[in-house]
């Protein structure tokens, strides 16, 4: 046999069995089914490759802080100093199980959203039907289809009985595709082979008959796979800059040791104190505690997501959300509800907004009166031109359950609601023919018989239908249908085709001359209606949230223009005169997309009738122009475009598992409104690692200034590496969490997203680093000079003074992190109770290591006098006192200190 079959579509049933080697009737033998399974593979599409536990385990190590301790814990090691080394270690295993823990439970969540893609397909083999696991479908196979099927494999029509299959999911096209046997053109596209039946799509109505054509990687699921698996995983905006300000410390490092080695040799030093010092600077440059707090922070925040419905599979996600300056959304289940209602039914005399409350119909007496024929024929016409079907809930009370096309659904849910009888009447108005709607004749007959004779009914587009019409109704009356009334009716179903609405015509014709083969002629307009996909609720608001924010809201969907357009008006994303839209057949290829195309691209918020392949240039588009992208969608085919984007985002419920896999963040309620709550939630996040950052950094440059200074000015006195070390896991890092779970400002939706381009501390950071790293240095001097000048203590005492300052000028420093214009006592940290918790932990480990002999001494710590305790708590107080000093200076010094 042949396969796989090269456009399928374009074949006749006849060429396409014998291909195959396949029995229309009876499907394929049992045991031969077996022998393809062996040849073919199984009907799997390829799964994204999930990471290893080692290997996630493998990643938390892979950073040039982690690098750099690992150094630091070589050197210790080198110098026998097993203490220090077994701390160093402890830092970086700590970090390392945080991040291990915090993915593992992500990718465990995940699990729980992801469903079996086919568990069980029916078949036709040896001419019996049969169930069997949908990947053991080979090609060749004979599978029925029947409303409510989820579609197992690639495949070529057979037989079609008034099928109608949802592909929105492949496709972005909200309204079902009618199905037929009919052989195609070879250039005919995805959206229009309405003779095939694709994987992942469903059956809406009607039944069939499909022969499979392709499995697995050979259908347009397992194409679009191929597209997710060849884009490539970027790092976040947030791990290039840590990792940049990672690699600025090392050369800190660097140069501050080989100054501090360079003055000890030209002082004459012994090369051990030399050694000793340079290792203690080492450890002073190198922020310990920010992975660990970083990760923390970051897992916080995923935690808080997941308890508002969005479950975040990578850390770095929740910050880079926050960043976000474009989201690009798909439309069909994202921004609509993915199902139709009726909206408006249009008569010759007038249209009527259809108001369905309590399951009946609410319209002013005047303008039912007025219509009261034409619309009690359109609903008759509605019910009888109809393959829905209606059922009764004797569970819940009676209550009617639809189903079928969801046009037809709509007619039939208005009809009831203008109670009438569908089951007297369609019992009364027996069907005995029809022609169902095809892309050929863009519409749908019955004929039906009654006991005063027979009766045609007939919905289609409007162009069509008044093609077969001679007559129209108003009111009572039916008149010839003139050019003049023509061109009016026209006119009426462009100005509800403007507004995003699909229109519908109706039409029938009553008399006993009537056959199976001409009944739609010589037929009597009635009206139309209008249906409309519309907008989620509250989701005009979450764009509004977006817009005001500074960030732009592009839909790119595959449906078409003029209801893209209505919708994107509808829920805010543009101005109500805006026309700029650009279609998916407009837009040049990649390759050969000029600097205009470009700036358009860039200009333009709504993209229509796009492909798979193009929402992934889209995306490419504005990445390549600075703006970090999020990507939402819950169809396969935005799977490509939520990897290629900065932040993919996936709804939960709506959402392929294709697009679940791919996304970074997955949505459990499916509402935009999340996604607006994420952004903010993220902003604040970034502001609370800002802090901590700048937190961690003026620490370790003030004790980098404190080791080289008293290096210099009394060695003996200098602080040793281990008590450096216990500074930056206990006095650093708790207070640096505190900060980072914070809430942070709750104007960060009214704000423009910051520039992706600058660092997590920009020059004017630096220099509040500096501003503070020089009052705390200062501190820890003045403390050390007056008990050696004054109260006139030994190097050792020196030592541990100088400790206990730095210890509480860190610890106070943290109040020094309040935003811009806060007051001091009532401000984002001091209502932080996350950080007075850190300042009693960390006061209490402090005054505990000088209690416990055996800690004191491997610290090299002693028992101080109260006179000596209070000198160094009330110098590590100066610090505050002098940074809250300058914040309350206007002009220059108060610009600075923020």
């Amino acid at each position: 046999m042949k396969y796989p079959l090269d456009h399928p579509f374009s074949l006749s049933l006849e060429e396409v069995a014998t291909l195959v080697q396949t029995n229309v009737n009876k499907g394929i033998p049992q045991n031969e089914a077996a022998k393809r399974s062996k040849s073919y593979g199984l009907n799997i599409y390829k799964t994204q490759k999930q990471k290893s536990l080692w290997f996630i385990l493998l990643l938390q190590f892979r950073s040039p802080i982690v690098y750099l301790l690992v150094l630091g814990a070589t050197v210790s090691l080198y110098f026998k100093d097993l203490l220090e080394t077994i701390a160093i270690l402890v830092v970086i295993v700590i970090n390392a199980l945080i991040g291990f823990f915090m993915e593992v439970q992500a990718r465990s969540s995940m699990k729980t959203l992801k469903k079996m893609d086919i568990i069980l397909a029916k078949v036709i083999r040896d001419g019996k039907t049969k169930s069997v696991p949908s990947e053991q479908l080979v090609p060749g196979d004979l599978v029925p289809l029947e409303a409510g099927d989820i579609i197992p494999a690639d495949g070529r029509l057979v037989e079609v009985h008034r099928l109608q299959c949802d592909e929105s999911s492949l496709t972005g096209e909200s309204l079902p595709s009618e199905k037929n046997t009919v052989a195609l053109t070879e250039d005919t596209v995805v959206g229009d082979q309405k003779n095939m039946a694709f994987k992942g799509t469903s059956v809406l109505s009607g039944n069939g008959k499909m022969v499979i054509t392709g499995i697995a990687a050979h259908t347009q699921l397992g194409t679009i796979t191929a597209l997710v698996e060849n884009s490539t995983d970027t790092a976040t905006p947030l791990d290039k800059k840590l990792n940049r300000l990672s690699r600025k410390l090392i050369w800190i490092t660097l140069a501050m040791t080989a100054i501090f080695a360079a003055t000890g040799f030209i002082q004459g030093k012994q090369i051990l104190i030399i050694i000793e010092t340079s290792i203690a600077l080492a450890v002073a440059a190198i922020p310990e505690g920010l992975p660990i707090v970083s990760t923390v922070a970051l897992s916080f925040g995923m935690l808080l997501m997941a308890r508002r419905n969005a479950i975040v599979k990578k850390l770095s996600a929740v910050e880079t959300l926050g960043s976000t300056g474009v989201i690009l959304t798909d439309k069909t289940g994202t921004l609509t509800e993915n199902k139709i209602y009726a909206d408006t039914l249009a008569f010759p005399e007038e249209s009527i907004k259809v108001n369905i409350e309590n399951n009946s119909l609410n319209f002013p007496d005047d303008v039912i009166n007025v219509s009261a024929e034409n619309f009690e024929k359109l609903l008759l016409t509605g019910i009888l031109c109809n393959n829905a079907i209606i059922t009764t809930d004797e569970m819940s009370g009676g209550e009617k359950k639809f189903s079928g096309d969801p046009v037809e659904v709509a007619l039939l849910q208005i009809a009831v609601a203008g109670g009438l009888d569908t089951d007297a009447l369609i019992k009364q108005y027996v069907r005995i023919g029809e022609i169902p709607f095809s892309s050929e004749i863009m519409m749908m007959g019955t004929l039906h018989q009654t006991s005063s004779g027979y009766f045609a009914a007939a919905k289609g587009t409007v162009e069509r239908l008044l093609e077969k019409c001679s007559k129209v109704q108003s009111g009572t009356l039916i008149k010839t249908l003139d050019d003049e009334s023509r061109i009016a009716i026209l006119s009426k179903s462009e100005k509800m085709a403007t507004t995003g609405l699909r229109v519908l015509a109706f039409a029938y014709r009553s008399d006993n001359t009537l056959d199976d083969h001409n009944y739609l002629n010589d037929m009597v307009y009635i009206g139309m209606a209008g249906f409309l996909d519309p907008p989620r609720t509250h989701i005009k608001g979450a764009i509004f949230t977006c817009r005001n924010a500074g960030i732009k809201v592009v839909m790119i969907t595959g449906d078409h223009p003029q209801t893209a357009l209505n919708i994107a008006r509808e829920v805010g994303l543009i101005d109500e005169d805006n026309k700029n839209v650009i279609t998916g057949r407009e837009l040049p290829t990649s390759d050969s997309l000029t600097k205009e195309w470009k700036e358009r691209i860039l200009a333009t918020a709504v993209f229509a009738r796009a492909s798979p392949k193009q929402k992934l240039e889209i995306a490419d588009v504005f990445q390549k122009a600075g703006s970090i992208v999020a990507m939402t969608g819950d169809g396969v085919n935005d799977a490509p475009a939520l990897k290629k984007a900065d932040v993919g985002i996936a709804m939960g419920i709506r959402g392929t598992q294709v697009a679940k896999e791919t996304a970074s963040i997955v949505l459990k309620d499916d509402s935009f409104t999340s996604i607006a709550e994420a952004v903010a939630h993220g902003r604040e996040i970034f502001q609370n690692i800002q802090k901590f950052v700048v937190y961690l950094m003026s620490c370790n440059l003030s004790e980098i200034f404190i080791v080289t200074i008293l290096g210099i000015i009394t060695p003996a006195a200098t602080l040793l590496p281990l008590q450096i070390l216990f500074l930056n896991m206990v006095t650093d890092i708790f207070p640096a969490l505190a900060l980072g779970l914070g809430t942070g400002d709750k104007t960060v939706m009214q704000k423009p997203p910051r520039d992706p381009a600058k660092e997590i501390i920009t020059n004017k950071g630096w220099m509040v680093i500096a501003l503070y790293s020089v009052t705390m240095t200062s501190a820890v001097i003045i403390a050390v000079v007056y008990c050696k000048e004054v109260i006139h203590s030994n190097n050792s005492v020196c030592n541990n003074v100088a400790f206990i300052t730095l210890t509480f000028a860190q610890l106070f420093h943290v109040f020094n992190m309040s935003s811009k214009g806060s007051a001091f006592f009532n401000n984002e940290i001091t209502r932080n109770k996350f950080v007075w918790v850190a300042v009693f932990i960390c006061s209490g480990l402090t005054l505990m290591v000088f209690a416990i002999p055996g800690i004191r001494l491997v610290l090299g710590l002693s028992v101080l006098s109260l006179k000596l305790w209070v000198t160094a708590i009330a110098a590590g107080m100066l610090p505050l006192v002098v940074i809250q000093a300058f914040k309350v200076i206007p002009r220059k010094t108060n610009q600075l200190c923020h």
